[in-house]
């Protein structure tokens, strides 16, 4: 299928609709009479606190002793349509190409199972469509074909063991089979140590091009990328979603500047004309200020991290003006939300001077006293 660009210039900017309190805006592309249309529709959503499920409801943290974090296979169509049954505005996934063309959803980038007492690892982009589904559970049977395993960064490894296990999926079989009530943030996932060809991401990009506009119709979505220049292409490649690039501002250091700071992230997204950062959590309550700095770019600003399964943590972004965020304990994580993100009527006695702040509309940026209540009240998170 041939892809119709449209002219970046004919694209509303998510920053465009921030006003009245709108605080996010996607883009729903459609097809009209077989063409793609000229100019992309946009969704708005009022007066809402984006929720995102991390890889659908949660991934799988296998050394945890909580078992939510190993309660389903992460990236699953169980664990998307899990997610779908709470209040959820997109699930997030990451999506990989493998050898013959197919995209894969799957996180790590290399596959481990075991083969006559050995663990076999291999590059999940090495491996053949039919190769990578033979991993796991299979269709006609409970019964797994290959057992799987999962390595940590602290290079530990563990059987990849969970409550309520489920098959691989392709990107095809999410547009099929995910609830139609969720969008998606698909995340293009590349290898942090390897450099690529232009050609290479070009390639990737046109590949779950090819499956989102085929089967994308009605259906809010957006991009991401930790990898600069994918997210620049993404951009370049297409004009109808969003694109957001993805970074942990400088907890860890990487060879590329790009990825080292929330600065360079700004820098980035102004450059290749991205609509947003996801920032890791932590990166954004060391330095509360940057979200001010952000939005003045005229950018969105969502952010990811173990601390936003923290109920406190949510909040405080929600009133520093943080406009959403990605969580693996999704149904804590949006109880809360739809209880704190409720309306509060002028008069109330009590309100604290966040809760004045947020009354009167003014979520950014923050005083020197607001900070200070931000610090006291998860300092561990921050300083961790």
């Amino acid at each position: 299928m041939a892809l119709k660009a449209v002219p970046a210039s004919q694209v509303p900017y998510i920053d465009q609709f921030h006003e009245n309190n709108v605080t996010y805006a996607l883009y729903n592309g459609e097809d009209d009479v077989g063409e793609r249309r000229k100019m992309a529709t946009f969704i708005l959503k009022e007066n809402k606190f984006v929720v995102m499920g991390h890889r659908g409801s949660g991934m799988n943290m296998l050394q945890s002793c909580d078992r939510k974090s190993k309660a389903i296979k992460e990236n699953t169509l169980r664990s998307f349509n899990e997610a779908a049954n709470f209040n959820v505005d997109f699930i997030e996934f990451d999506v990989q190409v493998t050898r013959d063309g197919r995209p894969v959803i799957f996180h790590d980038i290399f596959i481990l199972t075991q083969e006559e007492g050995k663990l076999i690892e291999k590059r999940v982009t090495d491996l053949t469509l039919e190769e990578f589904l033979s991993y796991g559970p299979q269709n006609a049977s409970t019964n797994v074909e290959k057992p799987l395993f999962r390595k940590m960064k602290d290079g530990r490894i563990f059987e990849w063991k969970v409550d309520e296990d489920d098959r691989f999926c392709t990107l095809e079989d999410v547009f099929e089979n995910a609830s139609q009530s969720v969008g998606f943030n698909i995340e293009f996932k590349f290898d942090d140590n390897r450099s690529y060809k232009e050609e290479e991401l070009v390639g990737v990009i046109q590949a779950v091009l090819q499956v989102v506009f085929k089967q994308g119709k009605g259906r809010c979505i957006m991009f991401s990328s930790f990898q600069p220049d994918a997210a620049r292409l993404i951009k370049k490649q297409q004009t109808t979603y969003p694109v957001f690039f993805l970074t942990n501002g400088g907890s860890e250091i990487y060879s590329d500047i790009r990825r080292n700071s929330l600065d360079e992230a700004i820098k980035l997204c102004l450059e290749g004309g991205l609509q947003g950062i996801v920032s890791e959590v932590k990166a954004i309550l060391r330095n509360p200020t940057m979200i001010a700095k952000i939005k003045e770019s005229n950018l969105s600003i969502l952010t990811y991290g173990q601390p936003n399964n923290e109920q406190e943590v949510v909040h405080l972004q929600y009133m520093m003006g943080v406009e959403g965020v990605i969580v693996d304990f999704v149904k804590e994580i949006t109880l809360a939300v739809s209880q704190f993100s409720k309306p509060v009527h002028a008069g109330k006695e009590g309100l604290s001077l966040l809760e004045k702040r947020l009354l009167a509309e003014k979520r950014t940026p923050c005083s020197d006293d607001e900070l200070s209540y931000f610090r006291r009240l998860v300092p561990e998170f921050i300083h961790s």
